[in-house]
């Protein structure tokens, strides 16, 4: 097994990078958001991998973080979810934000996803509960009952989800429902 890649980013074409290890290039499959975090070609990169060793292929995937392969070697154990689509999932969220949705079983956040349906989004969250923490996703300063009351206030007046997210996180500790909402809506104003 592949656990890890250092070398150089000699080619970016999404979702697929190059890197070069000692005169070897690797083609490794990469999430959006590790693609994003990815420096210049040129650069010197670590990436974690899975190895996925099929009949017809040996495919690499590559991750910035341990915890985003942690969650995508969850996601591949769900039926139905296959490598391309937990790299979809991973792309469309963050560890910590698909960590949320699982604990406070939000479909909704997964159907967003292209090729996740609402049996699909049911399944994976019934079957992912309790695998990423309960606390990976929480927010540091709200209470989970109420900051998903006001995450899902700000969706319903139309902003995104990651403004939403960054919204959140500012609030002071312990703050209720109503006053988490004007709180974040004057964050979001500014």
């Amino acid at each position: 097994m592949i656990g890890r890649i250092t070398g150089t980013l000699i080619e970016k074409l999404p979702p697929t990078v190059c890197v070069d290890v000692n005169g070897v290039g690797y083609d490794i499959d990469v999430p959006m958001s590790t693609l994003y975090a990815l420096p210049e070609t040129g650069a010197r990169v670590t990436l974690y991998t899975h190895l996925a060793v099929r009949e017809d292929a040996h495919i690499l995937y590559g991750f910035g973080t341990a915890a985003e392969r942690g969650a995508f070697r969850e996601l591949i154990k769900v039926s139905g979810i296959g490598a391309r689509t937990a790299l979809a999932v991973l792309s469309g969220l963050s560890v910590a934000e698909l960590a949320q949705a699982v604990t406070q079983q939000e479909s909704g956040r997964l159907t967003r996803v292209p090729g996740i349906g609402k049996k699909t989004a049911e399944r994976l969250l019934l079957e992912m509960r309790g695998k990423l923490g309960a606390d990976i996703g929480a927010a540091p300063h709200a209470a989970p009952d109420s900051q998903s009351d006001i995450l899902n206030a700000l969706l319903a007046l139309g902003y995104s989800e990651k403004e939403s997210l960054a919204a959140l996180k500012n609030l002071p500790e312990g703050v209720g429902v109503s006053e988490g909402i004007k709180l974040a809506l004057k964050a979001l104003v500014r």
